[in-house]
């Protein structure tokens, strides 16, 4: 078998074969086939994309690149849970507790943040003392003890990804749908569990910014991880605005535990609350109406919050600041936004309102770029709220006034006033199936 012979097919259209697709990526990972002959097959798959089973084939030679996790030793079914990233998400901290307290198992691996979208990975660690590398026994045994436990990915998972994607940054292939998916879903069938629930975003502050996009990708991703025996749903989620209304690491880890206790904004509740009931449907606890209550009741009982905290003391974790988040450190430096005019937020650049964040320090610019756990963003007003002229429309908490003052310059150009109410839009846009796909 030749590269070159591979490239040809796919640069006329041609399908790979599994045998074909597995002998170039594993021949890619051990250094047998060069970068320069590898972005040429990436261009080729970019022009001329690739059939749903060359897609599913692709992602399974990634998944077996490297290590696969062995989620046994866990009892029950295991479901998983991914976003494609955005500006406030940390709806992981919330329906995976939620998920534990009703009898599902979360053994999830977290990445952390880079550009304009957060980690999960950077959220935990501003608990104090929160461990994200830890054994995988230990893994293990806290998710048999208490129902869930999220980790930093550890160990060789799928390597090739690792590898493809850094060639993919350079040379224009990132936005390729089979690409993305297979990038997506190899990290996701190496973790090991049963079931895969995928939050695909859509809007300014997602990488996928049209509806019809978003569905595209779900509807890839959904069929890989059928393709490959996992049970996966997908929902599409607004990102034209911010989820919820902290931005920043300390700062959303404190609004993740007002959701917890009943007290949280609705956007932010409301969309974990849809995630948590589609991860107990796929472990089979109920119908979709039924995971609801369950997932509603958790909260209202206080087991949810009580499960994230035994999770966050089992690993090392002071649960003072989950009580009270007045304990977690304060940025030195606050700054206000001002409203410049009366109406109505018509819209919010959600991407910019990142960038912003990442100025603050509440992200990184490079992947060794620290991270001020105090940094980040309240909106005190969002898309379709009413403002009069001088309103404070968000508070900015930083280390430095130079800081603040940059992030503010972001904040009001990420800003729109006008002098219509906007319609409301819809959190939830749509939910993908094996071969369904329901638009509300």
């Amino acid at each position: 078998m030749r590269m070159y012979d591979l490239i040809t097919k796919k640069k006329h259209g041609g399908t790979l074969t599994a045998e074909e697709l597995r002998w170039m990526v594993e021949g890619y990972v051990a250094g047998e086939i060069p970068d320069y002959q590898m972005s040429a097959m990436l261009m080729a798959i970019w022009f001329n994309g690739m059939t749903a089973q060359e897609t599913t084939e692709l992602t399974i030679a990634m998944a077996d690149s490297g290590d696969r996790v062995d989620l046994s030793a866990i009892a029950g079914k295991k479901v998983d849970k991914h976003s494609t990233g955005g500006v406030g998400d940390k709806t992981t901290l919330i329906c995976a507790p939620i998920v534990a307290a009703c009898g599902g198992r979360v053994a999830k691996m977290s990445g952390r943040g880079l550009g304009h979208t957060g980690g999960t990975v950077d959220k935990l660690e501003a608990i104090p003392g929160y461990e994200t590398a830890i054994s995988r026994e230990k893994f293990f045994s806290i998710v048999n003890e208490c129902g869930v436990s999220v980790i930093g990915q550890s160990g060789n998972l799928a390597p090739a990804d690792k590898k493809l994607y850094a060639l993919r940054d350079v040379t224009a292939t990132v936005d390729s749908i089979p690409l993305i998916a297979s990038s997506i879903m190899s990290k996701k069938l190496a973790a090991g569990s049963d079931c895969i629930l995928l939050d695909v975003k859509t809007g300014s502050g997602a990488f996928m910014k049209t509806l019809d996009d978003a569905i595209a990708l779900a509807q890839t991703m959904v069929a890989i991880g059928e393709g490959a025996g996992r049970r996966t749903v997908a929902l599409i989620t607004d990102m034209d605005t911010p989820l919820g209304l902290g931005i920043g690491n300390s700062i959303e880890v404190a609004e993740s535990m007002d959701v917890l206790r009943g007290k949280g904004p609705h956007d932010l509740t409301e969309v974990s609350l849809q995630l948590a009931e589609n991860m107990l449907y796929l472990v089979g606890k109920g119908t979709i109406e039924e995971c609801r209550r369950m997932a509603e009741q958790s909260i209202a009982d206080g087991s949810a919050f009580e499960t994230f905290c035994t999770m966050v003391r089992r690993q090392g974790g002071d649960d003072a600041v989950l009580r009270d988040a007045s304990k977690f450190p304060q940025a030195a430096v606050q700054v206000q936004i001002h409203a410049h005019a009366d109406g109505y937020i018509t819209s919010m650049d959600a991407e910019k309102i990142g960038e912003a964040s990442v100025v603050l320090g509440a992200g990184r610019e490079t992947k060794d770029s620290p991270i001020d756990f105090a940094a980040g963003l309240i909106l005190h007003k969002k898309y379709g709220d009413a403002v009069k002229s001088d309103d404070v429309i968000a508070t900015l908490y930083t280390d430095s006034t130079q800081r603040g003052d940059s992030a503010a310059q972001l904040y009001h150009e990420a800003i729109t006033i006008g002098t219509e109410k906007p319609p409301v839009r819809p959190l939830v846009y749509a939910r993908v199936e094996k071969d369904k796909v329901v638009r509300y």
